[in-house]
This record gives structure tokens, C-alpha cells and sequence, in this order.
């Protein structure tokens, strides 16, 4: 009876914790560690009173290959030609993964799945606000905001997690149109084109809006009909155009990209375009040296530097982050690696295949990181990870439980 009181006792807190985790995920990074923390010694105890039908899913591959993943870069310690303070800096951008095993398990019994998500999107929102807010303000502003526009992180960050919320609130607002729920149309809608507003006015992010853009094709071939698709596509043609035309800023970075490309192709100029092609050049490269298995774990920057010897020009650039989750796995675990990587996603998005809010919240999750991480390595990155980490684990939980209720 002792144990079945213990769990019953901390699994609430669990629940709440992993709650006050997704609030924190837009804000604070320090808050979220400490809060994951917390979570584990809660949750953890609760595990070992699972039934053995439970265990058993640990089979599945939406579980296994996250696990899968994080075992290979841990064996890749053992050939890495590195510190081995450099080859556990390697391990630690992946040791997220196993969180959504947890995860998976936790909200396949939880009742409190929507209320992580409602708190992510209710902290992005007030996040929106603070921005908005502070951004009208040029006093505020000068001491308040970073260099690119935002209040906390960067504005790649920002963009993503505001692009995950446009896309689940398209959701909520179709089906409040359905069903005649006129104030929570509004409601969502405003928040939404809040959202977007921020993004189009204040601070872009380019990877966040070829997501968008890719997440509204899934959007109108998932969810809509015909003449559904054709007023999502009139919608985002006609508030594209108005944000294109009323807004200069959103214009010059979008522009900014291209003469960025001529730059380095024309005189070797150093720049965030250019150093992506140059990166992505010397992956290849790298990655051809050790195909198979590759460099082992945390090699990537002593690769990026042996590559730069001898070289002039951009050719010297040397970094931590190759800008591509692929190459970023490919590099230190080889090909084995990467195809790990790519089963990991396909499973997951296998996991969302079904209908409803939740499908759609995880499946957002999912292709937000695949798009995403064609030009950033999404799951290496703290804030990017653990929303990755969060966002399956919890919808996938729920979406579990709620196909077991239906046999």
C-alpha cells in the first residue's frame, strides 16, 4: 500500500511540473533545466509501479529510436579522437532524447496532457504581448530588447515557437468555425495574427517562415477539403501580400538572404548564407572521410578545424554547429547515425497519423524539426530540443491513450 500512495502522491506533481516546464520553454533557459530536473525526481519513482503492458510499448519505435539514438552517441565516445570533455559536451546534446520515452509513458496515463500544452501556448502568448508591448515603447526597447528585436533567447527561437503556435491554433480555429464558437474564432484568430504580426514586424526568423509555409501545405492536405484549401490558400496569399508590402523589415531580411549568396559567391564574404554553404560543403566532406560510422561523439568542431588548415577566406571558418541536424548526427555517427535520426522522425510522424487536435499538435512538432533542421540542428539546441522532446512525448502520450480508450 506504501508504494501505491507514494505514486499516487507524485504523479500529480509530475504532471505539474512537466506543465511548469512548457511555460518556462519560451522564457528561461536555467528555469527549464532546474524544472527538468525536478520532473525526473518526481516521475522516476512513479515508473516503477507501471503494469507490464506498459513496459512492453518500450518496444515500439517511437520510443526505442530516441533511446537508439542517444545509446549510439554514447558509444561514439569510444572512437572519437577527442577530449573527453568535448566527447560528453557530444552526449549531452542528445541525453534530451530519453525524455520522451518518460514522457510517452507519463501522459499515456495523465489526465493533465492539455494542460502542457495550453501552457506553452498561453506562455508564448504572453511572450507575444511582453514583445509587442515593449517593442511601441522606444525607451523600453533600448534597454529591454536584444539586437534582434526580442526580450529572452534570439530571434530564430522566438519565431519557431510562435510558428508552433500559429499552426495549432489554424487547427482550433477551423474547428471553432465548424461548430459556430464565434468568440473562440476570434479569440485564437487574434492570438494567431498576433503571433504573426510579431514575426512579420518585429522579429523574423527564416527558417520559421519556410516552416509555416510547409506546416499550411500539410494543414490544407490533412485536415481541409477542397474548398477548404482554397480559402486557406486566398488567406495566406492575401495576409503574405499585406505583410510583404507594409512591412520594410520583413522584406530586407527575407532579401538579405540572396545578396548574402551573391556576396559569397562573388567575393568570398563571410555571412550567415555564406558560412551555411560553406558548412555544408565541408560536412559532405567530412562525412565522406567516415562514412559509416563517422568521427565519433563531440567531433565536429576538431573536424570544422582540421578542415581549415591551409585554407584562405571563409575556407578558415570553423564551428560547433554545421547548421543541419543530418550532418550535425553524420558527422560524429556516420550514416548509421543519420538513418537512426530519420526512422526516430518518420516513427514519430507515423504516431500522429490519426485525426484531432492532439494528431495535429504532434505532428506540427514533428515537421516544424524536419524543415527546421535542414538548416539548423534543432535538436541540439536547448529550447528547440526539449520543445521537440515535449511536444511528442506528450501528445504522443495522449494520442496513445485515447487509441486505447477507442478499442
Amino acid at each position: 500500500m506504501a508504494g501505491t500512495f507514494d505514486r499516487m502522491r507524485l504523479a500529480p506533481v509530475a504532471d505539474w511540473l512537466a506543465v511548469a516546464i512548457a511555460a518556462s520553454l519560451p522564457w528561461s533557459t536555467s528555469a527549464t533545466a532546474i524544472l527538468v530536473v525536478l520532473w525526473l525526481i518526481a516521475l522516476v519513482p512513479t515508473l516503477a509501479a507501471d503494469d507490464v503492458r506498459m513496459r512492453r510499448d518500450l518496444a515500439t519505435a517511437a520510443i526505442v529510436l530516441p533511446a537508439l539514438l542517444v545509446l549510439l552517441g554514447v558509444l561514439g565516445m569510444l572512437w572519437a579522437d577527442v577530449s573527453w570533455a568535448a566527447r560528453f559536451k557530444g552526449v549531452d546534446s542528445l541525453v534530451k532524447l530519453l525524455a520522451i520515452p518518460l514522457l510517452l509513458m507519463q501522459f499515456r496515463r495523465s489526465e493533465r496532457g492539455l494542460c502542457v500544452l495550453a501552457a506553452y501556448l498561453i506562455s508564448c502568448t504572453l511572450l507575444m504581448l511582453a514583445s509587442m508591448v515593449v517593442f511601441a515603447v522606444p525607451p523600453l526597447s533600448a534597454v529591454l530588447m536584444h539586437p534582434d528585436n526580442v526580450l529572452v533567447k534570439n530571434s530564430p527561437t522566438q519565431s519557431g515557437e510562435f510558428v508552433t503556435c500559429i499552426a495549432c491554433l489554424l487547427f482550433l480555429c477551423v474547428d471553432a468555425f465548424e461548430t459556430r464558437r464565434w468568440r473562440r474564432l476570434l479569440g485564437f484568430g487574434a492570438i494567431a495574427l498576433g503571433m504573426f504580426v510579431n514575426i512579420a514586424f518585429v522579429a523574423t526568423g527564416r527558417t520559421a517562415l519556410v516552416v509555416l509555409l510547409v506546416l499550411l501545405v500539410v494543414f490544407a492536405f490533412k485536415m481541409l477539403s477542397a474548398r477548404g484549401t482554397a480559402i486557406l490558400c486566398a488567406v495566406t496569399i492575401a495576409v503574405g501580400a499585406v505583410a510583404w508590402f507594409s512591412s520594410s523589415y520583413l522584406r530586407a531580411r527575407t532579401e538579405q538572404v540572396w545578396s548574402d549568396i551573391q556576396k559569397y559567391q562573388t567575393i568570398d564574404q563571410g555571412n550567415s548564407a555564406g558560412e551555411r554553404i560553406v558548412f555544408y560543403k565541408k560536412s559532405i566532406a567530412i562525412i565522406s572521410a567516415a562514412p559509416i560510422v563517422g568521427h565519433g561523439t563531440g567531433t565536429i568542431v576538431s573536424q570544422f578545424a582540421q578542415s581549415a588548415i591551409g585554407q584562405s577566406g571563409t575556407g578558415t571558418l570553423v564551428t560547433t554547429n554545421p547548421h543541419n541536424q543530418t550532418f550535425a548526427v553524420a558527422i560524429q555517427l556516420g550514416l548509421v547515425g543519420a538513418a537512426v535520426l530519420w526512422a526516430m522522425w518518420i516513427a514519430h510522424l507515423l504516431l500522429f497519423r490519426g485525426v484531432g487536435l492532439t494528431a495535429w499538435v504532434g505532428t506540427v512538432i514533428v515537421v516544424q524539426n524536419i524543415v527546421g533542421s535542414l538548416f539548423n540542428s534543432h535538436l541540439f539546441d536547448f529550447t528547440q530540443g526539449w520543445i521537440y522532446a515535449i511536444g511528442v512525448g506528450v501528445a504522443g502520450g495522449m494520442v496513445l491513450k485515447n487509441r486505447e480508450r477507442a478499442l
